[in-house]
């Protein structure tokens, strides 16, 4: 597996494992066991790179640090705080934020307890609290790292501003925002923000929740609990304006005995060395297809193709 070099000289592998739907968002818990073994797989398939988070319940952390144990050296754990819970206001549910000095520090208490572990490679501000400076937040970080309860921290979704008055307390080595080829809004601003700062790019949701692997259909069923039945990526209408990025994607895994979500991590790593994807699943097969993009050569003959063919795309961008 190659690695990338994020921010500050933090090594991961070039893709690494969200386990968000593990537990949340994708239906009902997945199994524990199977998803140990598949943590475990990923290291010995040399993915590394994982990211959790106490939102998506506690037992998302429990279940990586169960997975690590014994081999926590060969692992890099991603965590986040600043969403303390969530509450239902006029029929839907908002995150409750507090990124107080001293609720981080009773949450990185609490991950590194689930976790089990000395020690958290990358913590991240999950969102934004308005009633904090973000001077206060990476203060208590630099505090965090000489204690050596954290080695690094970043930041998912923060203003621009927010994220240079931040880096400037204590310098960042990632930021955490969604990419894809159905949201490329980051390729406006952010890229070159870090660039200029020497920042590294986390991209969720790099498959479009699963909707670039073109396993999915407008007229698919899905189970109790998964957010993609009320998605707006997932509406028929937006499905069918995108249709032609699918298109496209088979096209060129055809050309590259590849598959779909394939040609989109290695899309992705191949737009900017500091990018990696962090997909999402539960399912050992599509592990090693993921991983299996480090197999995937794309020259910058295909990169023109393919950049050129989605600009004259009209892309629905629509996502929630």
């Amino acid at each position: 597996m190659r690695k990338r070099i994020l921010g500050n000289g933090l090594e991961v592998s070039s893709i690494g494992l969200g386990l968000m739907g593990m537990d949340h968002a994708y239906g009902k818990p997945a199994d524990r066991k199977q998803m140990i073994d598949l943590i475990r797989k990923s290291i010995d398939l040399g993915g590394n790179f994982f990211d959790t988070a106490v939102v998506y319940g506690e037992g998302n952390e429990i279940v990586l640090g169960q997975a690590v144990k014994g081999i926590r050296d060969k692992a890099v754990i991603a965590t986040k705080f600043g969403i303390t819970g969530q509450e239902v206001i006029d029929g839907a549910p908002q995150n409750i934020l507090d990124s107080q000095p001293s609720s981080i520090r009773e949450q990185v208490e609490g991950s590194l307890k689930r976790l089990d572990v000395d020690y958290i490679d990358l913590y991240y501000q999950h969102r934004v609290d308005p009633n904090v400076e973000p001077e206060a937040v990476a203060q208590v970080m630099e505090d965090l790292i000489k204690e050596g309860k954290i080695l690094h921290w970043g930041l998912s979704n923060a203003p621009i501003d927010y994220l240079r008055r931040a880096h400037a307390v204590c310098p960042l080595a990632a930021i955490e925002n969604q990419y894809s080829m159905v949201w490329r809004e980051p390729e406006k601003k952010l890229f070159s923000i870090c660039e200029e700062l020497g920042i590294g790019f986390v991209a969720y949701s790099p498959l479009g929740n699963g909707f670039l692997s073109g396993k999915y259909s407008k007229n698919m069923k899905y189970e109790e609990g998964d957010f993609r039945s009320f998605m707006g990526r997932f509406k028929p209408e937006v499905m069918e304006k995108n249709q032609a990025v699918l298109d496209l994607l088979a096209e060129i895994a055809e050309e590259k005995q590849a598959t779909s979500a394939q040609i989109v991590l290695a899309w992705e790593l191949a737009q900017r060395d500091y990018i990696v994807p962090i997909p999402g699943t539960t399912k050992l097969h599509r592990l090693e297809e993921n991983l299996g993009t480090m197999e995937i050569s794309l020259s910058q003959e295909d990169m023109k193709k393919i950049n050129t063919s989605l600009e004259q795309m009209e892309i629905d961008e629509t996502h929630f």
